[in-house]
């Protein structure tokens, strides 16, 4: 049976013995399923993260003609060993033809769907221009709202053609795969738009990551097979954890067919965190070197391992240490996981004020709208200035959550729930794009589970194991 439309947490009445392990990282799954496409040889990608975005990924992958392979994984049941045979850089399919349109030429192209995964829709982009066809991107309306223009710009700078059907550089796109303003025959031969070329291919572009790191992260993915040059500018371009995070991926990933091990999801975890800061034990309760709500999943990686994203996304001693930070900033602290602090901020015991939250913005949802609104429900004084939230302490109360089918708005307030009677979460299905199981992580008995009760909200029923998987 599937996750009714509306559940209630029950609130945990004592802190939990528990070791939670959370799935892979839906960011470094995507990137490896691109580097493992473009490698010369096959590669396997053990700990990959099996959700909506990664499953997205790979069938559009599938639909241009790559073999890939998925079994089981027996450790973590929303992870998966993923094979994919690499071909060089190669895109095997190259469209369905040439069609009459108009009194001119049109490609037919493969059409990719990429839901609302902004890492599928942006790394595709990139990547199908490695190819000889025409490409159809398009998602659900949410992402064909999101924003695409420093990328189709940096694209088109390179010299390919991006045609962007209602003309705002967004969603649904166009791509012509190896077409460029010095390729004359191909351009007749497409009906090609000599003003849809900006610039002349020089195989160099700048692209911002002021809206989004993924725009960079696509280009660098397949900067290499398509000898491109690539400078990045905006907002922190140096020190950007994902972009950080894609380097160092591409420095370390087995280009000649290998195995690659896929590192926990640092923003899942956060959840879990925020739980043991919600649920503290004293030092009588639990020995200073055990776990009290979750195994740090980075105890377990190579040593250096991403150490920039390390740095910059560990929030478990940011969490325990939070009551010394009064200003928490998205750059400088947590990343998108300031929206778990953000949630259960009404619960300390003085104001925190979160900065730097424009990127929130323009993701699954207006996330700082979002934010605001369902915190306001709950009865906390939230106020909204500029790209800054202001939270005070504040006495909460049970609210229907609405959450935009957005998968952190659902996580960071059933964690609330775990505190606060009376929470429910409207459409909880939405956690399927990155933690298929995260109701079931909630619900499982320790130490596997926090052993937390979760309701049909409509009935009062208490919902099954089984129940609680979002598919």
């Amino acid at each position: 049976m599937p996750l009714p439309d509306l559940i209630e947490i029950v609130p945990l009445d004592k802190p939990v013995r528990a070791e939670i392990t959370v799935p892979g990282s839906k960011s470094i799954t995507n990137r490896a399923l691109i580097l493992a496409a473009l490698a010369d040889g096959e590669v396997t990608l053990t700990g990959a993260l099996w959700s909506e975005d990664t499953q997205i990924m790979v069938e559009c992958l599938q639909k241009l003609g790559f073999e890939i392979r998925v079994k089981n994984d027996p450790e973590e049941f929303c992870n998966r060993t993923i094979t994919v045979k690499g071909l060089g850089g190669k895109i095997p399919n190259s469209g369905t033809g040439i069609l009459p349109v108009n009194d001119r030429l049109e490609a037919c192209p493969t059409e990719l769907f990429v839901g609302n995964a902004g890492t599928a829709a942006r790394f595709l982009s990139a990547f199908v221009c490695l190819g000889n066809g025409v490409y159809r991107l398009a998602g659900i309306l949410r992402m064909n709202e999101r924003p695409q223009a420093a990328l189709f710009s940096a694209l088109r700078e390179l010299g390919y053609r991006v045609e962007s059907e209602n003309g705002n550089d967004k969603l649904p796109v166009k791509i012509f795969g190896g077409r460029s303003r010095g390729d004359e025959t191909q351009i007749k031969k497409m009906g090609i738009d000599q003003r849809l070329l900006t610039s002349s291919p020089t195989k160099k572009c700048r692209v911002s990551i002021e809206e989004s790191s993924q725009f960079a992260s696509a280009l660098l993915l397949c900067a290499k097979i398509g000898n491109w040059k690539v400078e990045v500018v905006g907002e922190n371009a140096e020190e950007s954890p994902y972009v950080a995070m894609t380097l160092k991926l591409i420095e370390t990933f087995p280009k000649n067919g290998g195995t690659f091990q896929i590192e926990p999801d640092a923003s899942s975890k956060s959840y879990f965190d925020a739980a043991k800061r919600l649920f503290p034990y004293s030092s009588e309760d639990m020995p200073e070197d055990r776990a009290a709500i979750l195994r740090n999943p980075f105890d377990f990686l190579p040593e250096n391992y991403l150490e920039n994203l390390k740095q910059r996304l560990q929030v478990d001693d940011w969490f325990r240490h939070w009551i010394k930070l009064r200003k928490i900033s998205r750059l400088e602290h947590l990343g998108d996981s300031i929206m778990t602090a953000i949630v259960i901020a009404p619960l300390d015991s003085e104001e925190k004020q979160f900065t730097d939250l424009g990127r929130l913005r323009v993701q699954e949802t207006e996330r700082v709208v979002a934010l605001r609104t369902e915190l306001t429900k709950c009865g906390a004084k939230v106020v909204e200035e500029g790209d800054t939230l202001t939270v005070w302490p504040s006495p909460l109360h049970g609210a229907e959550i609405e959450t935009y089918n957005d998968h952190r708005m659902a996580m960071c307030f059933a964690i609330l729930g775990l505190k606060v009677p009376g929470i429910k979460i409207i459409n909880p299905a939405c956690v399927k794009k990155t933690f298929p199981n995260f109701f079931q992580k909630l619900a499982a008995q320790p130490p596997k589970g926090l052993g937390a009760t979760i309701l049909d909200a409509k009935n009062g029923r208490k919902l099954t194991h089984q129940e609680l998987f979002a598919e």
